[in-house]
């Protein structure tokens, strides 16, 4: 395992390797080797990403307000869009796993994933401070930023659906999750969206949420074909 390859793919070199080591270490591997995990460094890179993500759209966005500001850092600083960090820099091919979470398929768990980018930023930033931090975090969330940001007005495909649904009176909207497959790392589900029992659309998606957004987005485009 060659840590001068994840060096290269994230732009900085580390003065202490073992830092870097440390970040890259879940705490199943630190358990059956008696050594230190990364989840110290994951608390630290979390508080880290919040305050760089905060001060760039304070800089960049000055028409969004507080609130504003507040749901894009959180639709960005989540374990989607660091998981798709870590998937672009291959972070799975360096991590240090147990027997048992290896088995499990952990190199591919989003959440793993996810932690193990908060933990390399808390490394970079112990071993050579704040800028080198910041450029990588903006390198990597900048688009997301900027996408988050045009949408941050948007009512979602839940909201949309229930107004126009209620929009003559109160009505019974139900979301059921229909069909769960996939193993635990990569699940896939299926929801329906009813209205007062009838089925409106079925959808699909990698959490519930997602499926049940699918469903009321599917449910919002049959809806609009049947009032042409």
């Amino acid at each position: 395992m060659q840590l001068e390859e994840i060096e290269k793919s994230i732009g900085y070199t580390f003065k202490n390797k073992q830092l870097l080591q440390t970040a890259l270490t879940h705490t199943s591997y630190a358990y059956e080797h008696n050594e230190e995990s990364n989840e110290k460094l994951e608390y630290l890179g979390d508080s880290i990403l919040e305050f760089i993500s905060s001060k760039y759209l304070y800089l960049n966005y000055p028409n969004l307000r507080e609130g504003e500001m507040t749901k894009v850092r959180a639709s960005v600083v989540c374990e989607e869009s660091l998981y798709k960090v870590a998937k672009r820099h291959d972070f799975s091919d360096f991590l240090y796993l147990g027997k048992s979470e290896q088995k499990a398929g952990g190199k591919n768990r989003p959440a793993i994933l996810a932690d193990s980018v908060e933990a390399i930023i808390a490394a970079m930033y112990l071993d050579g401070g704040i800028e080198p931090v910041e450029k990588f975090i903006i390198e990597n969330l900048k688009q997301e930023i900027e996408i988050a940001s045009k949408h941050v007005g948007d009512k979602d495909y839940k909201t949309v659906l229930q107004e126009k649904l209620q929009i003559h009176g109160d009505v019974k909207i139900e979301y059921e999750i229909t069909k769960e497959t996939g193993p635990d790392h990569d699940k896939k589900f299926e929801s329906e969206v009813k209205c007062n029992g009838k089925i409106l659309a079925k959808g699909e998606g990698k959490s519930k949420k997602e499926a049940q957004m699918h469903a009321a987005k599917k449910a919002l485009e049959i809806l609009k074909k049947e009032n042409r």
